[in-house]
Formats: structure tokens, sequence, C-alpha cells
């Protein structure tokens, strides 16, 4: 396997509803992170999209993107991992280059999850036969770990609070945040709508749309393409009993224990290398757990980590750092590729206001359904 190098990017702002088709919005992202990479080209494209043949209709949105994107004639697949899909994208993308199938491939995701109700859409991540039939929803089901974990370990009422006022602040200065104009406190979370019992509004991230994009080439030619590449250090995928109640702890990720330890050795770095971890804090007690699960705090104390503020830019282990799925937005399909593009940015020094001091290794975990599948991305310089 050959190292693999970021060489391009490409994104849209996330909005709450794109006037552009998935095949426009697709095709536009994957032309801006190839002009980026400065080629006309590329092997093979890999599209992460979850909604599309539900709400609009549309199944074979690969080819369909590469067709708009006027690259008919090259390898263009759809991979799907229920929310960690932009993820399951990428990694497809990084495999293609690594296994020498193609020598430059494009990961683009892309959602529009205005058209319609999405939350029902979204259910069948869980289990047909003996959740969704009851009428659970991933809501539902995190809200139910919410309530554990804070049943379990004492966690007081506010625990959580600061997942949704770090990630707003950062996201006051990214363009593409779906929310740079909305900060919010303590108070406000604290007494916003209540969604699913605890589970209050900004607990969640938002109904949106977005596309982005990025062109994945060999390390060893990556300067052809550009002057600052950032590398693949590790991609990895792991899985937990696909159901809550089937797992004998409910409130520890084991498959983002496990998927964290094999990209560790994979990359060759510790925890403690990491200088930034965009994670998915689709929901605040998922990224609690997350924490936990790699290893930043003992379990049941991951909301320390945002009480303190040690998740904020300047740190102990910065999170959302352009306002994480909680305030840039959460496309599902697109949402791994923003995080990719915005480890990018930080990697190569181009955060704008929110740059990170030096960071060199930055860590992204995706995850599908209720924890049931995660994947574990490492980059560096």
């Amino acid at each position: 396997m050959r190292p693999v190098s970021i060489v391009g990017i490409g994104q849209i702002p996330v909005r709450k509803r794109h006037e552009k088709s998935i095949r426009q919005m697709g095709a536009e992202v994957v032309r801006l992170a190839m002009s980026d990479a400065e080629v006309d080209r590329v092997d093979a494209l890999f599209n992460g999209n979850m909604l599309s043949d539900e709400l609009q209709g549309q199944k074979h949105i690969a080819s369909l993107i590469a067709d708009e994107a006027g690259l008919h004639g090259i390898e263009a697949l759809d991979v799907r991992a229920a929310t960690g899909t932009g993820a399951a994208a990428l990694r497809m993308a990084y495999l293609a280059v690594a296994s020498e199938e193609a020598d430059l491939a494009v990961a683009v995701g892309v959602e529009k999850m205005s058209d319609g109700v999405p939350t029902p859409v979204i259910a069948k991540a869980l289990d047909a036969e003996q959740e969704v039939v009851n009428g659970d929803t991933l809501i539902s089901k995190n809200a139910e770990l919410m309530r554990l974990y804070r049943e379990h370990f004492g966690a007081p009422k506010d625990a959580f609070v600061n997942f949704a006022v770090n990630a707003h602040k950062n996201a006051q200065n990214n363009p593409n945040a779906l929310f740079k104009n909305k900060l919010v406190t303590a108070e406000e979370v604290l007494n916003s709508r209540m969604v699913s019992y605890p589970i209050r509004l900004f607990d969640s991230s938002p109904i949106c749309d977005g596309a982005a994009a990025v062109v994945l080439a060999p390390t060893g030619e990556a300067r052809a393409y550009t002057r600052e590449s950032v590398r693949m250090l590790a991609s990895s995928v792991a899985t937990d009993r696909f159901r809550i109640s089937d797992r004998d702890n409910p409130l520890f990720l084991e498959a983002a224990h496990v998927s964290a330890q094999k990209a560790f050795r994979r990359a060759n770095v510790h925890r403690d290398d990491i200088d930034f971890f965009e994670l998915h804090d689709a929901f605040s007690i998922m990224a609690t757990m997350l924490l936990e699960a790699v290893g930043y705090a003992r379990p049941g104390e991951g909301w320390r980590l945002a009480a303190e503020m040690e998740i904020a830019l300047d740190g102990c282990i910065p999170i959302a750092t352009q306002g994480g799925l909680k305030a840039r937005g959460h496309p599902i399909g697109a949402t791994a590729l923003y995080q990719a593009c915005e480890i990018t940015l930080q990697l190569t020094g181009k955060a704008g206001v929110n740059q990170l001091d030096s960071p060199s290794v930055a860590m992204m975990q995706s995850v599908g359904g209720a924890g049931t599948t995660i994947i574990t991305h490492i980059f560096g310089v």
C-alpha cells in the first residue's frame, strides 16, 4: 500500500436549502477540488449520499455527478455507511489510491435534506424489525444514551451545554457554516426546546443541505499538484453490536475505541500526538462518548472536557474547530468531506481566524447509526 495525500479540496456553504440539484451541487464541489489540485481528470470518483433515493427519488448518484462534472468514462461508485457515509466515501477513495487502482481519486459527499421529511429516512439506519417498528429514531436512541449516561454517572443537567457553545463560537469564522451568524450562550442551550428528553434543540445538529469533495493522490507525487498537501496517515473501520440494547456496555462506544486503536497503530501515533479531533458531534452525548472511547477522558467524565472548555481552540483537545456538525451543519453524505476540507485548511495554516497553533496531526471520527459503525481517519503534514 502506497502513502496517500489530499491535494485538492472543494466545498460550498451549508444552507437550510440549496436551490441547486444534487447533481449540480456534487459536480460543483468536484470541479472546485479538481481546480484546487490543478487537474482536469481523475481516475475514480466515490460518492457519499444517504437520502437521495427517498428524498429526491434518485439513485446512482456517483455516475450522475461524474457525468455532470464532465468525467464520464471514469470509475464512479456510490458508498454508504448510514450517517457515517461521507467518511466511507473518503475511505474508498483512499484505498483506491493506496492500492494503485487509481492515481487520482475524488471523494465527494452531497446531501439535500430539505426535500421532504428526513427523520424517518435517517431512522432506517436502525434495526427495521426491532427498533424502527417501535417508533425509534436516531434522535430517540441518542436521547436514550443521554438518559442512561446521566443516570449512571450522575452528570449534572448542564453537563453538555458547552459542546454547542464551543461549536457556535467557532462557526462564526467559517464562511461555509450554516450558523455562522448565531452565537449561543450556555443559558440558551439549557433552555432551548426539548426535542426528545433529555435532548434539547441545541444538543443536536440541524437539517441542512451541502456538498464537499477532496482529491487524493499518491504522496510521492503530491508535490506535482500542490505545494501544501496533507497526508492521510490511516483509515480504519470497526463495528459494534447493531442495537444499543445488545451491547455489553451501551455507554462505551466499543467501535470507536477499536477503530481509533487500529488507526493509531497504522499511523504510528499516540492519541497525545493528536493536535485536534474532528469528531461526530451530531449529538452532544455522542461527542462526549467519543472523547471517552478514544481515551481523552475516563468513562463518565468526557463532558468535563466541555465544561472546562478544554475542547476550545486553545484547549487540550480542540474539537469542531470550524463549527462541527452542530454549527457548520450535518448534511449527512457531505459531513466527513467538509471535515476533511477543514482539517486540510488547519494543517496547511489556512484556517483563518480559527487557525490553531502549528498543528501537525489531526483525527476524524465518523459515526454510522447509533454508534454501530465508526470510521477513523488520521491526517498529518
